[in-house]
């Protein structure tokens, strides 16, 4: 069951639902750091997007760190939470849907993005299940890193990904 609201005071479960017409829908599926998630929120309110999480998380959302990476932004966030990621995918079936990894060839700033389109990312230590990326291969990708590191944070690899989507629909 999806369970949507403006978390208009962290700790209220009950807050005022919010709908608004988002510029896309930026997925967590099963994350497991506060602070990124806190972040993604911020973020998510500065280019008009909504948040989704799929269940389960390793945190509350009223955790005081999501709410301290947050700050006041987290009081405009659109955020929808999700018991299963096949919930989610029923609703917004006729959306675009990106799944962002390490595991791409394809690199990101390579495909054209439109306003709607869905970025999901996996959880911090593992990523996307393989075999969501394997039925799903030309919708992957992937930002460009040297072979130092696994893989970028969580939040910058949304903002990197977010934002190369706002520009290119014009930051509108």
């Amino acid at each position: 069951m999806e369970i949507s609201y403006l978390a208009t005071k962290m700790g209220k479960h009950n807050a005022e639902v919010k709908f608004m017409k988002s510029n896309f829908k930026i997925v967590l599926y099963q994350p497991e750091i506060p602070a990124n998630t806190g972040n993604i929120g911020r973020l998510s309110v500065g280019v008009d997007a909504e948040l989704h999480i799929i269940k389960p998380m390793r945190f509350l959302i009223t955790d005081k760190y999501v709410k301290r990476a947050g700050l006041d932004y987290w009081d405009n966030l659109s955020l929808h939470l999700h018991d299963s990621l096949e919930e989610f995918l029923d609703k917004y079936s006729n959306n675009n849907i990106y799944y962002c990894t390490t595991k791409s060839k394809n690199i990101y700033s390579k495909f054209t993005f439109k306003k709607g389109d869905i970025f999901i990312f996996g959880p911090e230590s593992r990523g996307i299940p393989e075999d969501i990326l394997s039925e799903n291969w030309p919708n992957t990708l992937r930002i460009p890193m040297t072979d130092k590191i696994r893989s970028i944070n969580l939040a910058n690899s949304v903002a990197i990904v977010v934002y190369e989507a706002w520009r290119q629909i014009k930051f509108s």
